[in-house]
């Protein structure tokens, strides 16, 4: 009686660790998110930073704004927010917030999203080039500037004590009907020359920390 020569071929589990769903063949992500993960995220940061900190940015204001006259002492911290407290009350640490609001969120997701995609494209390979970060990091700011600067003049406008503007949409009519839309750039040369060699450095040393702590501890 013949018998069946042919190997007999068991099944084997797979390994406790295998994840079928997991297929080689998908495109990876950056940095494992993509690119509108990204814009989301950085939008949410941006929005909740200048947010948090806008009283202190209205007193900023107050103070640079009364130290362009030379016929007013200085004023300290305390005497600013006394002032704003006694003559406005809380709510006029909080004038021109939600000009903030309509500029920081798309503003921050352009900076984060374009920062990223300008250093998967400038990279070439080379994902460690700390030039590379600094380019995208001046791409990502000049782009970013171009969203911020317009709500950020109506914002300073409306911070401003005893601003002629009752509100967001008043402020952008009144100041196109009566200076135009370049009115809402003026600004916009100088915060980027300002701003570009702080996110150079910026981004050139974050990337180096990341790679550093990468170095020192992978997981």
């Amino acid at each position: 009686m013949a018998t069946d020569a042919s190997p007999q071929l068991r099944s084997v589990p797979p390994p406790s660790d295998f994840h079928p769903e997991i297929s080689l063949s998908q495109s990876p992500t950056h940095d494992g998110l993509h690119f509108w993960q990204f814009m989301i995220a950085g939008s949410i940061a941006g929005t909740v930073e200048h947010m948090a900190m806008f009283p202190l940015d209205t007193l900023k204001t107050r103070m640079q704004a009364l130290g362009a006259s030379c016929s007013v002492q200085p004023v300290s911290v305390r005497q600013a927010l006394g002032s704003i407290l006694k003559l406005e009350g809380p709510p006029g640490l909080y004038r021109g917030i939600a000009a903030m609001g309509l500029g920081a969120g798309p503003a921050h997701a352009v900076y984060f999203s374009v920062y990223e995609l300008s250093k998967q494209v400038l990279s070439r390979g080379d994902p460690n080039n700390s030039m590379v970060h600094a380019a995208s990091g001046v791409v990502a700011t000049v782009t970013s500037d171009a969203v911020f600067t317009p709500m950020d003049m109506v914002k300073q406008r409306l911070q401003l004590k005893n601003s002629p503007y009752k509100g967001v949409a008043e402020c952008v009519r009144m100041v196109v009907m009566e200076e135009g839309i370049g009115a809402f750039y003026a600004s916009y040369r100088t915060t980027v020359i300002m701003n570009a060699p702080f996110t150079a450095v910026h981004f050139a040393t974050y990337e180096a920390a990341k790679r550093e702590l990468m170095e020192v501890s992978p997981d």
